[in-house]
């Protein structure tokens, strides 16, 4: 059977503004079924019926119409292309929506993997946006957040680690800010306070108390069963995923005491290694059960 017409390509990984829904408490279908294609379909770069799709967004609290409108606005995006067996339809990624789960991936399961040394230095940027292109303002601060920096003052960025800079740069290129950017290295003197800096430039007061909340919610989880299991992983990555989006990851020379964070990375690398194997049987019985279906 032939394919359906790919979309438009989308570029590359571009990540959500608000943190992947950082501030509601319940994840949109969308963000869910990228979620779901990240641990399911992505690894495999295999194939997937709709109606394991639904299904498994169904165990989530997604009704089907929701389901399949975040389905068919993925492939409108050129994440996803169709391929029609009878009346049935089976999905695959595109390139495009490769890349972005793969990039995704890397920053979410390498977030706080390992510590890192710290020689001292800050990256500092200063890039202006006027006001009046409020796009462009905001599609910067969404990939220099993403990236780990703080603004702790307008048209100021800031990140304790001077290795990012290949990656800002690709950032300043990408939105046409070259002429507009200027960024280089700095080590900390003694005027000021390096405390009041970093809290201006990010909230870790909530990140910290979201740490904690994530640490009480799925460090006792048992799952009762192999469904149990895959609703309670997509949950908890669902949940870490916001993290890179709010946490910069300082090292352990600029935090006054004992951080959360890795506690939590713990927390997420052992849940999810230990829901891994059920999880993925109960997709692959998804996925056998939508294949008989007529």
């Amino acid at each position: 059977m032939p394919r359906a017409p790919q979309k438009k390509a989308v570029p590359a990984f571009v990540p959500e503004a608000n943190g992947f829904q950082r501030e509601s408490g319940y994840p949109s279908a969308r963000h869910l079924l990228l979620t779901v294609l990240g641990e399911f379909l992505y690894p495999r770069r295999g194939e997937v019926w709709t109606g394991t799709l639904v299904e498994a967004l169904g165990a989530l609290g997604v009704e089907e119409k929701s389901a399949r409108q975040a389905l068919f606005r993925a492939a409108a995006e050129g994440l996803m292309s169709s391929t029609r067996h009878g009346r049935r339809v089976r999905w695959q990624l595109d390139p495009a929506g490769e890349q972005l789960l793969r990039e995704g991936t890397e920053r979410i399961y390498g977030f706080m993997r390992q510590p890192h040394p710290w020689d001292g230095r800050w990256l500092v940027l200063t890039v202006s946006v006027p006001e009046s292109q409020r796009q462009l303002r905001h599609r910067l601060r969404t990939r220099l957040t993403w990236l780990g920096l703080g603004s702790p003052s307008p048209g100021l960025w800031i990140v304790p680690d001077v290795s990012k800079e290949a990656e800002v740069s690709a950032v300043i290129d990408e939105l046409g800010l070259h002429d507009r950017a200027f960024a280089w290295a700095a080590s900390a003197l003694s005027v000021g306070d390096p405390g009041k800096l970093i809290n201006t430039a990010w909230d870790l007061n909530d990140v910290e108390k979201r740490y904690l909340a994530f640490i009480d919610r799925f460090g006792g989880v048992q799952p009762a069963d192999a469904e149990d299991a895959f609703v309670n992983q997509v949950r908890l990555v669902q949940e870490w995923r916001r993290f890179p989006f709010l946490d910069p990851d300082l090292p352990s020379e600029l935090l006054d005491h004992d951080w959360p964070g890795p506690r939590a990375a713990a927390t997420f690398h052992d849940r999810h290694d230990r829901w891994h194997r059920k999880a993925q049987e109960k997709w692959d019985l998804m996925d056998d059960e939508a294949g008989r279906r007529h």
